[in-house]
């Protein structure tokens, strides 16, 4: 039996990233979710080369003993990638990220995996989690220290011990499963899992196609406020007679689609796109012979026209205008007021002038203004930490309160220290010794 697959995808910055720096692709064999790190070491550039890389597979027509030797090959790929991005900017070292991929040949279906991107199989109603995540919490559950519950609230929940930087090597999970006629299958960032349920995850992919299913995963974790970027891709596995995609070009989302990433990317081979990215709406035509509306021209009639009589109309509006006024102004101020509550119980570990630093508030701006406050700058340099842990810093570890935050600062220098003992631990940077 020939399978074949309909696909959707998207990718949204969430609420509190200043920008995407997840990648998402869909094609009729292959569905890839990356997920960049680095922050301002562009991990948005990471993400997309990875994705830009493991799209190749799509133009080839490997045999079945071909398969898995070719996806370990792509993550190889996708390194040297990243590699050769970061020797032409060193600036951008400490930059990586994520891949799940999953790749289809005949009635079965490839995995290659690293890092905490995951990927779901929705089978007859149950859900069932495909990948294996590659984070410090997932050692602690697999040791029988913490429970899954207890995993999905810990503060190091984001802490990778697999990712391609293009600097260390990484052994990526492969296998193969049957594919079915009737299967669902979801990949995502962890911007989705860390907000939504494996029980609310199963609920809405039971439902509705792949296009409405994917708006549906990403508007959720919006609604859950969307701390990180959020990227979907679901795909529902059909027998070829009896469906047909209406395109067999790939979509691709998030920073893999963006053009000013693909301008920074010159050496790298980008798929076609069958639609635009969600988040990067077509610009609105022109405006002719006046606004787009009748609203404006409507109130402004109704304006002047009231002027020009004995003035008690206008004076009547003006009131009107006045109390929307005040009364706007006590919902700001009762924002406002709510805001700088909830502002002074976020804390978190990030980096300052290249040492460890805890702030008060959240990474990012506002209308250009800074959203933390630094409270305190440790000893603690960034570049002695192994590079998960740098990389971490990069973007910010989330803290309870400031007792937490200096909790894991105090974490963060054992790590360095340990970096600069005899017997350093896997990822810390390497330091070459002069003759």
């Amino acid at each position: 039996m020939t399978l074949a697959l309909r696909y959707a995808a998207r990718s949204d910055v969430g609420l509190v990233r200043s920008g995407n720096e997840d990648s998402g692709y869909a094609g009729p064999r292959l569905l890839v979710v990356a997920d960049g790190m680095g922050g301002h070491a562009a991990g948005e550039l990471a993400s997309a080369a990875a994705v830009a890389t493991l799209a190749e597979l799509e133009k080839s027509d490997p045999t079945p003993d071909e398969v898995l030797p070719g996806l370990a090959h792509a993550i190889e790929d996708a390194g040297a990638s990243i590699g050769r991005v970061v020797r032409d900017n060193p600036d951008l070292a400490g930059m990586g990220t994520t891949i799940t991929a999953l790749f289809w040949q005949g009635e079965r279906v490839a995995v290659v995996h690293v890092g905490d991107s995951r990927a779901y199989l929705l089978r007859e109603g149950e859900l069932v989690q495909v990948t294996h995540d590659h984070t410090y919490v997932q050692t602690l559950v697999d040791a029988g220290r913490i429970t899954s519950d207890e995993a999905a609230h810990h503060p190091r929940r984001s802490l990778l011990m697999r990712a391609i930087d293009g600097v260390q090597p990484v052994e990526a999970d492969l296998s193969v499963r049957e594919a079915r006629p009737g299967d669902r299958y979801l990949l995502c960032s962890d911007g989705l899992t860390g907000v939504v349920s494996d029980e609310e995850l199963a609920a809405i992919l039971s439902e509705g196609e792949p296009t409405g299913t994917v708006i549906s995963l990403v508007e959720l974790a919006l609604s859950r406020g969307a701390p990180d970027n959020v990227t979907v891709v679901v795909a529902d596995v059909l027998s070829s007679d009896t469906h047909t995609q209406r395109s067999t070009e790939p979509v691709v989302v998030g920073a893999a689609g963006e053009p000013r990433v693909r301008e920074r990317l010159p050496q790298v081979r980008f798929p076609d796109d069958a639609q635009p990215d969600p988040d990067r709406p077509e610009p609105p035509p022109p405006v002719r012979g006046g606004p787009p509306t009748s609203e404006i021209p409507v109130v402004d009639a109704a304006i002047s026209g009231t002027a020009a009589g004995d003035g008690r109309p206008s004076r009547r509006i003006l009131r009107y205008v006045l109390a929307g006024v005040a009364a706007l102004v006590i919902v700001i101020g009762g924002a406002a007021t709510l805001g700088a509550v909830w502002w002074s119980n976020q804390w978190y570990v990030g980096a300052s002038d290249g040492r460890v630093a805890i702030y008060q508030g959240v990474p990012g701006t506002f209308a250009g203004i800074p959203m933390q406050r630094t409270e305190q700058v440790t000893d603690t340099e960034v570049a002695k930490l192994p590079v998960f842990d740098a990389e971490l810093i990069g973007r910010g570890i989330a803290a309870d309160d400031f007792g937490d935050a200096q909790r894991i600062a105090e974490e963060m220098a054992t790590r360095a220290a340990a970096c600069e003992g005899l017997r350093p631990p896997a990822g810390c940077p390497t330091v070459e010794i002069s003759p």
